[in-house]
């Protein structure tokens, strides 16, 4: 079993909300990203998708974004991005997925020897323009994360990997530590994926590691729309 990340697909199939408006990275992105998909996924694989999914704002015109996702190999785990205004109720989100496809919510999911979790986060002190509302909304989120921790404790057994999800960056543009950080180290985490950022003016690095956690940035213009493989184990 392959493990890929990618973020930041905003897919629009029922909203006028075309990407290439923001430059040529964006050009037919989404036909690039199906292309090296399928040849790199097999359904036992599993891509993880950090957020910032769709442009829709009600879960029924979302739900057709993520039917395009959905129709592509290997199972699919998602957690909410900033822009994913249709994300309200976690039930109805996942009453209604399609097969294959896991919305995490304050919680965890293990697939074969891999415990997977991961929230949306938020800006953290040291982001430009960090305001004291930002600041309760990083405490709020911080408090999000342990909840998901909780539940990916009580899932890992001995010798399984733990990775994370998160929408925002867990650390500012100097990589300094961070409430997010410090969650992750404390539990033990192997691997983080997280998106975002986006353009060519991003300070951001694809790969990094602090503490013995390799941080993975996804956002799919940085990627040139291609999925990032993190981790490879025994077949589920």
């Amino acid at each position: 079993m392959k493990i890929f990340a990618i973020s930041d697909l905003h897919l629009s199939t029922t909203t006028d909300k075309p990407m290439d408006v923001f430059g040529a990275a964006w050009t037919d992105y989404m036909q690039k990203i199906e292309a090296d998909w399928r040849a790199k996924v097999s359904e036992e694989d599993v891509v993880l998708i950090a957020g910032d999914i769709s442009w829709a704002i009600e879960l029924s015109d979302a739900l057709k974004d993520i039917a395009v996702i959905a129709s592509f190999p290997g199972k699919k785990v998602l957690i909410r991005g900033n822009h994913d205004y249709w994300w309200h109720s976690i039930s109805r989100i996942r009453d209604a997925l399609p097969q294959g496809v896991y919305a995490l919510q304050n919680d965890a999911i293990r697939l074969g020897n891999v415990v997977i979790t991961g929230s949306r986060g938020w800006s953290v002190e040291g982001t430009p323009e960090f305001s004291e509302e930002d600041a309760r909304l990083c405490l709020r989120e911080a408090e999000r994360l342990r909840l998901c921790f909780r539940s990916a404790n009580a899932l890992k057994q001995e010798g399984d990997t733990l990775i994370a999800m998160m929408h925002f960056p867990p650390f500012n543009a100097r990589r300094e530590d961070s409430l997010f950080t410090a969650i992750f180290e404390e539990n033990g985490v192997d691997k983080v994926v997280y998106g975002h950022l986006h353009g060519k003016d991003a300070r951001a690095d694809l790969e990094i590691k602090k503490k013995d956690i390799t941080y993975y940035l996804t956002s799919c213009d940085l990627v040139k729309n291609t999925l990032i493989k993190i981790h490879e184990t025994e077949s589920v």
